[in-house]
């Protein structure tokens, strides 16, 4: 009974999302992967991390990249940037993205 109580928890903690967007992320555009868009000036790189795993569980790896794009989004602002593109996949809970002030659409 207890292991069924303990997978349950784990199970219900891992459906959620950890990580809200913040209102000024909510401004920041992901951009398809490619060269870099033109009309854009580079800002640097946002570099993200989130749990990937719970004890020896591993979380599911769309929610763990769902949560780095909205940890990016978030820290995009405060590098002047109203856009990312990854850079590169999510790898051990960890992801690097391209940060772009890009022209009004």
């Amino acid at each position: 009974m207890r292991q069924i109580l303990l997978s349950a928890l784990i199970l219900s903690a891992t459906a959620c999302t950890w990580v809200p967007i913040e209102p000024a992320g909510k401004t920041v555009r992901v951009l398809e992967a490619g060269p870099a868009p033109a009309g854009c000036q580079s800002r640097g790189e946002v570099v993200v991390t989130v749990k990937n795993k719970v004890g020896f569980y591993n979380r599911n790896p769309l929610r763990v990249q769902e949560e780095l794009e909205t940890l990016a989004r978030n820290e995009a602002p405060s590098a002047n940037a109203n856009a990312l593109q990854a850079a590169a996949p999510p790898a051990d809970g960890s992801q690097r993205f391209a940060a772009f002030q890009c022209p009004p659409r």
